[in-house]
């Protein structure tokens, strides 16, 4: 199985997260992953919050990895790694990520928040001086689950 890995640099400036996520869409969208499948929505959120905690957090520039599977074939059962896209996010802060719960109107702390809530698995590690945070969607369902997985925000996240 061969897995597609791309990477961008991204700037230690703020305006870089719109680039990192025009930059991820148009390589989801040459992998196969289609701009109506709900994981390509979760993907870009995920991209801009992980870019975002990198740019804000650290003041330093930041390496964004995207490992995305083999296109499987309309209707065709996958399972495992093949089905899995992995995003990380190497910095060079060796901080700890610091997940925060931001209430009412408060402008932060809800990216690793969405990113826990959206993603199968994430986590952290360091990474020469730096660290990398790293998450995980499944694309396609285990054999046994419903067909479509929904990727949505958390309801205190949604829009009505």
């Amino acid at each position: 199985m061969q897995v597609l890995q791309v990477q961008l640099e991204v700037g230690p400036d703020p305006a870089e997260v719109g680039r990192a996520r025009r930059w991820a869409r148009t390589r989801l969208a040459g992998s196969g992953i289609g701009e109506d499948e709900p994981i390509a929505d979760a993907l870009i959120l995920i991209v801009s919050e992980l870019v975002t905690n990198a740019v804000v957090h650290t003041g330093s520039s930041a390496v964004l990895r995207i490992q995305l599977p083999p296109a499987s074939p309309p209707g065709a059962p996958c399972a495992g790694p093949a089905g899995t896209v992995r995003v990380e996010v190497a910095d060079g802060s060796a901080c700890p990520p610091r997940p925060r719960h931001a209430e009412g109107e408060d402008t932060n702390g809800r990216g690793l928040e969405l990113v826990d809530g959206l993603a199968d698995r994430w986590g952290w590690e360091p990474a020469g001086a730096g660290k990398r945070i790293w998450c995980e969607l499944d694309r396609c369902a285990p054999p046994d689950a419903p067909e479509e997985t929904e990727y949505a925000a958390p309801a205190a996240y949604q829009v009505v």
